[in-house]
């Protein structure tokens, strides 16, 4: 029987040291690797022009027999551009803004999906609202546009006519978040 041919665990001690120096040399590198590689954290890609500080953003304009559903979706917007960006944001197309976001409520309408088997009445219905939106810069450049955002939203249609609650507003405010989340994030990502 050998032992301690070759220095044992002294010689296997020695060769895990050089195996983590070498881990240790080669971490920094793959780090620089994964930088350069264009890597990046969601969300911090803007394909805006780096002069831009200022966005306008007036009210909506409503093309449809939909009450307020432009002024819920304005203020959704406005929110989702004051919370997840650093971009001043104005209500009205001042001389101080840079850029302005105009949006246009094509069409809103509410059908039913489903119906109350006993009475024949719908007792859940989608509603489905259409824009248009665009930014544009002070020269009059459009910065993006989508000519056919749709945004669709589920509720449930009260059963009680004497305890009635319309439904359809606190959805468009649902889908008015969704609709902004999607805008800005559209805005600002370079995908």
């Amino acid at each position: 029987m050998r032992h301690g041919a070759g220095g044992g665990e002294a010689a296997r001690e020695g060769t895990v040291k050089k195996l983590l120096a070498r881990c240790f040399c080669c971490l920094p590198l793959a780090c620089l690797f994964l930088v350069g590689c264009g890597y990046h954290t969601a969300g911090h890609a803007v394909r805006l022009p780096a002069n831009i500080q200022t966005i306008a953003i007036p009210g909506f304009v409503n093309k449809t027999q939909t009450y307020r559903v432009e002024q819920i979706l304005t203020q959704g917007v406005v929110r989702e551009f004051i919370s997840r960006t650093r971009y001043r944001v104005v209500n009205d197309t001042e001389d101080s803004a840079q850029a302005t976001l105009k949006g246009v409520v094509l069409s809103a309408k509410a059908d039913p999906l489903t119906y109350d088997a006993q009475t024949g009445r719908a007792s859940s219905a989608m509603i489905t609202v259409t824009m248009k939106v665009t930014l544009e810069d002070h020269s009059g450049r459009i910065l993006f546009e989508n000519r056919n955002y749709v945004f669709r939203e589920q509720y449930q249609v009260s059963r009680e006519i004497a305890g009635f609650f319309d439904e359809e507003t606190p959805a468009l405010q649902r889908m008015a978040r969704d609709f902004a989340r999607t805008l800005v994030s559209d805005i600002l990502e370079a995908y």
